[in-house]
């Protein structure tokens, strides 16, 4: 494991080991969306555990349709702002940076306490069914096409979400722009048949994205790290590709890159499927090659095969959830040489909340 632990930098954050804990949602918010106790104490785990980068879980960046789950935290008003303030004291006070995911469910909302219909790029339904997991709804419900307010809502929405991740003492944001939500709906022909300026090709597509990144970089200044998650595939659709291919993932890469965008954080079922349309290379690979950009690898990553893939990326950051779940003192475990366990699908069910997992472990682990 002695690529995994080399000394790492994401921007001006200096980590001691390449692990990351990636984004995984945990519905454990207080209802108005405020994180929770529990919350906490699951963040801090993870740094006590060796983990020197965490990325939270999706938080809802506005009081209208961003939100996508009961019990999704949000960081839209000064109560959420100050309860995650507690939470980023905690981790930085084990040692580990924290980085806010900001998310906009779209089309794939399944609760809303602002909002009742899902705003979409488009007038378009999500494929296959809502996660039981994450909350019950039989199907999807058709959404509410964007308008131009609408959309200058959202990137305000967003840009004041970082600025409140900041001055709660993250080290930077990361935005959602993978699995179906908001932001890659704009790139997914199949989400997106608009015939205006935010529709059609790729420069069309991505003009949000580009536009957004800018916002937070001015806002938030060079010294927050700011980061994007991208895929094609969507939690209901995991076949999806961009029609661009090879070609169009690397343009909207650099043009990401040029716009402040400070990593790209790909994610699949495996970091090297060859996903990409007419190509034999990864998302993952692709992003690799462009300079300038640093990269966050997820899918598939074991204690099995991490080894192989940061020689295979020397300069990139590893993220890894199923594992973190299953022991959040991975990196610790991992330099000890101690056995490491699958993720019991049980843990997350009926619901993926903090509650059933801490019940989970009082039954089938021993700490």
């Amino acid at each position: 494991m002695s690529e995994v632990f080399k000394h790492a930098t994401l921007g001006n954050i200096e980590l001691s080991n390449r692990l990351v804990v990636g984004p995984m949602t945990r519905i454990s918010a207080e209802h108005e969306g405020e994180p929770t106790e529990l919350m906490e104490d699951y963040y801090t785990r993870f740094a006590d555990g060796g983990f020197d980068l965490i990325i939270s879980e999706g938080v809802y960046t506005d009081r209208k349709a961003s939100q996508g789950y009961q019990y999704q935290p949000g960081i839209t008003d000064d109560s959420q702002q100050e309860g995650w303030a507690n939470v980023v004291e905690k981790v930085h006070g084990a040692g580990a940076a924290f980085i806010c995911q900001l998310m906009h469910a779209g089309a794939q909302m399944q609760y809303n306490r602002f909002y009742e219909h899902p705003k979409g790029v488009s007038e378009v339904r999500p494929k296959g069914v809502p996660l039981s997991m994450y909350g019950k709804l039989e199907n999807w419900t058709k959404p509410e096409t964007l308008d131009e307010g609408d959309i200058n809502q959202i990137m305000n929405g967003f840009v004041g979400a970082a600025k409140r991740a900041k001055a709660a003492g993250f080290d930077g944001v990361e935005l959602h722009a993978a699995d179906g939500y908001l932001l890659n709906q704009f790139l997914n022909t199949e989400f997106n048949d608009r015939k205006d300026q935010w529709g059609g090709n790729l420069d069309n597509r991505m003009r949000f994205l580009l536009l957004l990144v800018k916002a937070v970089h001015d806002a938030c200044g060079e010294d927050f790290v700011i980061g994007m998650r991208l895929s094609q595939i969507t939690v209901t659709d995991p076949d999806y590709q961009w029609p661009e291919g090879e070609d169009g993932f690397r343009y909207l890469l650099e043009k990401l890159r040029d716009a402040g965008l400070a990593y790209v954080h790909t994610t699949d079922t495996a970091v090297n499927r060859k996903a990409l349309k007419d190509s034999d290379k990864s998302l993952a690979q692709v992003a690799s090659e462009v300079e300038g950009l640093s990269l966050i690898i997820n899918g598939g990553i074991t204690e099995n095969n991490m080894e192989d893939l940061a020689e295979q990326y020397p300069d990139a950051l590893l993220a890894v959830g199923r594992k973190a779940l299953v022991h959040q003192d991975l990196p610790l475990r991992l330099k000890d040489g101690l056995d490491i366990h699958e993720l019991d699908p049980t843990m997350l069910e009926p619901k993926a909340t903090l509650q059933h997992e801490l019940n989970w472990r009082k039954i089938n682990l021993s700490d």
